[in-house]
């Protein structure tokens, strides 16, 4: 008997790490010391003594259910991006820059080929936010999990000078919220998409006109990365008051969250065109469109609060990074909450 035998092929973890090797040397920073392989990643705070008082901002998420529509598509290098994206979002919403990023995939059974796609879709997802890859774990569950399943979830770790957080403390009646277009679901409320639509390989290749693409396509497309975007706004000189990555439970949920007691935002649904994927998901599923704003993104994957002076510049500053923003509301005087109208 030996470790093989018990459902665990070491040789095909090595396989993995070669094959993965060529993407994760694309997200290096200066600040990385040493290579792939070590017990530990290791990063430079060097840079970090040029802020005043540094403070490290932690994100940790990932992907939901929507690794099971990657298994049926079998498709597997773009789920890693949405991995990266929970994680970055969130710091990048606190006003943080994204470091480093440590991935973790269980699987039941080690496809080398497969798990190099992942951390492909991982490495793009690292490359799109200029965070490093300095390191990740790839562990077989034989007996645990089926041979063709796995999760994926990860770690990031950023930073952001203390003055420069975005902590909401400042909004005012009058400031002006910004959404910033998504990709469509990105990574939240799939569970539920899989009880709307029949989940086999012929249900996600069929084209929808609406769409403009395959059910499958346009479900699996992976979240957007707002890192550049804010990083736009920072450096047009703007001060973003308040921040929220629209992530699971929606607008109801999150919007409150960058918030702070006495400020009530009020958002015009009618302010922004909302991506067909969620008109034909509350049709197909007689969704109620409260739920929807409960549970999805609606098209916006990060909505901020700037003065209204500040509008103009911060819409300019988002194209520059390749976004699309809208005005979609603003911040009145109030119980602390979100009115969708």
């Amino acid at each position: 008997m030996d470790y093989k035998n018990a459902g665990v092929d070491i040789e095909a973890g090595y396989k993995s790490v070669e094959l993965m090797k060529e993407h994760v040397k694309k997200t290096m920073r200066p600040e990385v010391l040493g290579g792939l392989g070590g017990f530990s990643g290791a990063f430079s705070l060097e840079k970090i003594k040029e802020m005043e008082e540094p403070v490290l901002l932690s994100g940790t998420d990932g992907c939901g259910t929507k690794v099971k529509l990657a298994m049926i598509m079998d498709k597997h290098d773009t789920i890693g991006i949405d991995a990266v994206a929970m994680c970055v979002n969130d710091i990048a919403c606190a006003g943080g820059e994204p470091l480093f990023f440590l991935d973790y995939i269980a699987c039941g059974k080690n496809y080398p080929e497969k798990i190099a796609a992942i951390v492909k879709g991982v490495a793009e997802g690292c490359l799109q936010s200029d965070a490093a890859l300095i390191g990740g774990e790839t562990a077989e569950h034989p007996g645990l999990m089926a041979e063709d399943e796995y999760d994926l979830a990860g770690f990031a770790v950023g930073v952001c000078d203390k003055k420069d957080m975005i902590t909401g403390e400042t909004l005012a009646d009058g400031d002006v919220l910004i959404g910033m277009a998504s990709t469509g679901v990105h990574s939240n409320g799939f569970s539920l998409v899989r009880k709307i639509f029949t989940m086999d390989k012929e249900t996600l290749d069929t084209y929808h006109e609406e769409l403009g693409t395959t059910l499958g396509e346009a479900l699996l497309a992976p979240t957007r990365i707002y890192v550049k975007a804010l990083r736009a706004i920072k450096d047009a000189g703007i001060r973003v008051k308040a921040c929220s990555h629209i992530t699971g439970g929606g607008f109801y949920e999150n919007v409150p969250r960058m918030l702070p007691e006495g400020k009530h935002a009020v958002i015009e649904k009618n302010s922004y065109p909302i991506p067909p994927i969620f008109t034909l998901m509350a049709k197909e599923g007689n969704v109620e469109e409260k739920m929807m704003y409960n549970t999805y993104n609606m098209g916006l994957g990060m909505v901020l609060a700037v003065a209204p002076e500040d509008v103009d510049k911060t819409m300019e500053a988002i194209k520059s990074a390749g976004d699309k923003p809208y005005v979609v509301g603003k911040i009145e005087n109030g119980e602390k909450g979100v009115t969708l109208c």
